[in-house]
């Protein structure tokens, strides 16, 4: 059995050539599946769209969420609802190609791995937004300390074992390419270039994205709130040394009376404790949506057996 698990949201548009291409892609390697496709809260027609096409195809299994409560939820929901052997993941925007997906089952069945990632090793096409997640990907396999995280992102297939661990992890800050390389297991990658989007605009804005990019960094690495301390003590050794400097000049008098140092001194500490103050409020943030418990995401509806439509 294999499960794959779609995130949609508002994809009327792309939805009949997703289903389609997904289909014939998955039917080239298996022949019991289940597509669940999670919509996160549509407002156009992208549930009626999939209802369509599901009276034509029994595997085609929809969830849908009380609300839009974002990309890492829903692919939450999926997962913990699939039934399969094998599960993937992969978005709904024709981005990650579902082509792809028969060379990660090949992987994991011929060379016994147990989690198989996509790794992009370019883009069809070059935006600012293609630009910042290179730099995202760059930064965070640095500071991350975590493995086979280059270049990857939600496109993945993994064993029913590696799934259950995945979902042992119950995080509501989550970035799933994160989580799924902390849980170890033997990871492979497939190299691919990733496609334009087939239709449309990106669901996720730059800054949906650069509030992922910040529960990543927050959730994986400690080292903003290394750098305040580093970049504390390195002010303290500064501003003892031109104390010793100041003193010395007033001794021999030759200390140049005014303000304006002393001003910018303030003004350059105050903006620092600004900026530590802000770093702290990041994970104090996080441990309290942590420590709220609430459900990362609610479901509306589950249409499962297509004779109830």
């Amino acid at each position: 059995m294999f499960s794959l698990v779609i995130p949609v949201f508002n994809e009327e548009q792309l939805i009949k050539e997703l289903v389609a291409r997904t289909v014939c892609a998955v039917e080239s390697f298996v022949d019991d599946y289940e597509l669940l496709f999670v919509d996160d809260g549509s407002t156009d027609g992208t549930v009626e769209k999939l209802l369509e096409l599901r009276l034509l195809n029994k595997n085609i299994k929809i969830i849908s969420l009380s609300k839009n409560f974002g990309h890492q939820a829903a692919y939450t929901a999926g997962l913990e609802f699939s039934t399969g052997d094998l599960v993937a993941m992969m978005d709904g925007d024709l981005q990650d190609p579902p082509e792809l997906l028969a060379a990660m089952f090949q992987k994991i069945k011929k060379e016994g791995y147990d989690i198989i990632s996509g790794k992009r090793t370019g883009s069809k096409g070059f935006t600012n937004r293609t630009l910042l997640t290179w730099i995202f990907h760059l930064l965070f396999k640095n500071i991350a300390g975590l493995e086979n995280i280059e270049n990857t992102g939600n496109f993945s297939m993994m064993t029913r074992e590696a799934l259950m661990a995945l979902l042992s992890l119950k995080e509501k800050v989550r970035y799933m390419p994160g989580l799924r390389s902390f849980i170890g297991f033997k990871q492979g990658t497939v190299d691919f270039i990733r496609e334009d989007r087939f239709h449309g605009e990106p669901k996720m804005s730059l800054s949906k994205l650069f509030s992922l990019a910040n529960d990543a960094i927050f959730s994986f690495s400690r080292l903003p709130i290394r750098l305040c301390l580093y970049m504390g003590t390195i002010g303290t050794i500064i501003f003892m040394l031109a104390g010793i400097y100041v003193l010395i000049e007033k001794i021999l008098g030759l200390a140049v009376l005014g303000w304006s140092s002393t001003l910018l001194s303030l003004y350059f500490l105050g903006s620092i404790q600004l900026i530590f103050l802000g770093i702290v409020g990041e994970y104090v943030f996080r441990i309290y949506k942590e420590s709220q418990n609430r459900p990362i995401y609610f479901i509306k509806k589950i249409h499962e057996d297509p004779s109830a439509s």
